[in-house]
């Protein structure tokens, strides 16, 4: 890291932990404080190009990030707001340039927080809204073809759902999650991802329960936007390992996606289904291809294979790093598992650690048919991280055998003590602040 870069993080960190202050929850669900901050910046929410516009509970961040790559290899420029971010708050903004889209720099993204936190003038505001108005400043001051923005919790309240007319609404799998802020049941999570269509404004939905499948279908016709819905209005499937997509216009036989795992097929269609609908977006045959297979998202089943834990585990063997921490998501790592130990048999262990609001048991459960060792470890500087006791209750409970470890690396080298016939495959699951932490020790943070 250059001396500049060391200079300017300091800095950059103190004005989150400042920005931090302002209110005293971490989330409060309302768009009454983000209308005015958007206000006394002269309204940036209204100076972007085409925006799209994506909700969900899982598979947010793998749909855009097919987007990106595909409407990059397009030869177009892509903005993107994600949250959360890994390691470095710089992963939530990407702006776009010729040639492909880099992280915001330390600079140019202290220099947004700032003129926020001023216009703000010390008022109350969840770090998300103020987070999220920096995106808005930074993709109306920088030109660009396309804007992709993830909603960070829900959609009808989050601080994203202030875009009048998108060109496309998408929502991904809606499962049960947030349940403390969006309700506790499948028709309420649903209701509140459905209120980011707009009216006439194409929505393209991916496969859901018949629950959530009714509440989609209620909102789209209520906001009079035309519905393309995964099994209905396109298909996805996989032959011969390749991706097979169909719509009323036709069929695309492309190279499977770069990202592991059965679900990947169904985030890229829904990416590809997506881009279809809006007549705006001409994409090719060969840009697809290029976005279907170059598509990165660090964190879902996503392989390690540099960096500092290597050493660390039993010689020879896999590691894994998964961020999924609900049922859903350890339902769909689970199945990628089962589809890695069909190509090549090894022993299974996970490491998993969790926050304390999720529910243990449902996301520990997909598993038990896979393995019964779990190590049990604690989420370092995290605020609300499940007791690695309470965790280890839940994995015991499934009959499963249960370890705790103070930490990955302890973790690891525990494993490296063992005798295995054939070196393990080590998944390292249960939450996306674990998976940053691991990123970080690891020295291979996003870029």
């Amino acid at each position: 890291m250059n001396a500049s870069a060391d200079n300017a993080k300091p800095s950059l960190d103190a004005l989150i932990g400042r920005l931090s202050a302002l209110h005293q929850k971490r989330i409060d669900l309302g768009l009454e404080r983000m209308h005015r901050l958007l206000e006394r910046l002269g309204h940036p929410e209204r100076k972007l190009p085409p925006v799209i516009h994506i909700a969900g509970t899982n598979g947010k961040g793998s749909t855009l990030a097919y987007l990106r790559a595909t409407l990059e290899a397009a030869g177009l420029r892509v903005h993107a707001y994600t949250s959360p971010y890994l390691v470095r708050i710089n992963e939530c903004f990407r702006l776009g340039r010729v040639g492909g889209g880099a992280l915001v720099g330390d600079d140019e993204l202290r220099a947004a927080l700032e003129e926020v936190e001023r216009v703000n003038a010390g008022e109350a505001a969840t770090v998300f809204e103020l987070k999220t108005a920096a995106a808005f400043l930074l993709f109306a001051q920088n030109p660009a073809d396309v804007v992709l923005l993830e909603v960070g919790l829900g959609g009808r309240l989050d601080s994203t759902n202030v875009i009048d007319a998108p060109a496309a609404c998408v929502i991904t799998p809606v499962s049960m999650d947030h349940m403390d802020f969006l309700g506790d049941t499948l028709t309420s999570i649903a209701a509140e991802k459905a209120a980011i269509i707009k009216r006439g404004v194409p929505v393209i939905c991916a496969e859901q329960t018949g629950e959530a499948m009714a509440v989609i279908e209620a909102q789209a016709k209520r906001m009079r936007a035309p519905l393309f819905a995964a099994n209905e209005s396109w298909h996805v499937n996989v032959e011969h390992g390749r991706l097979v997509y169909s719509d009323e216009r036709g069929l695309m036989d492309l190279a499977a996606p770069r990202l592991f795992g059965r679900h990947q097929f169904d985030n890229a269609g829904l990416a590809i289904a997506t881009l279809r609908a809006v007549p705006s977006f001409r994409i090719n045959h060969a840009a697809f291809e290029a976005g279907i297979v170059g598509a990165e998202w660090p964190a879902r089943m996503q392989r390690i294979t540099t960096g500092a834990l290597l050493p660390w585990g039993p010689q020879g063997s896999e590691i894994w790093l998964d961020g999924g921490h609900n049922a859903e998501g350890g339902r769909v790592a689970a199945a990628a598992l089962g589809d890695l130990e069909e190509r090549v048999s090894r022993p299974l262990v996970v490491i998993a650690g969790m926050m304390a609001n999720k529910d243990a048991l449902g996301f520990l459960a997909n598993f038990a048919g896979l393995t019964r060792h779990i190590i049990a470890v604690p989420i370092p500087d995290t605020e609300n991280a499940m007791p690695v006791d309470r965790l280890a209750d839940a994995a015991r409970s499934l009959g499963m055998r249960v370890e705790p470890a103070p930490g990955i690396e302890a973790a690891l080298r525990a494993l490296a003590k063992l005798a295995y016939e054939v070196p393990p495959r080590i998944l390292i699951t249960g939450s996306l602040y674990l998976a940053g932490h691991v990123l970080a020790i690891n020295g291979t943070p996003p870029a």
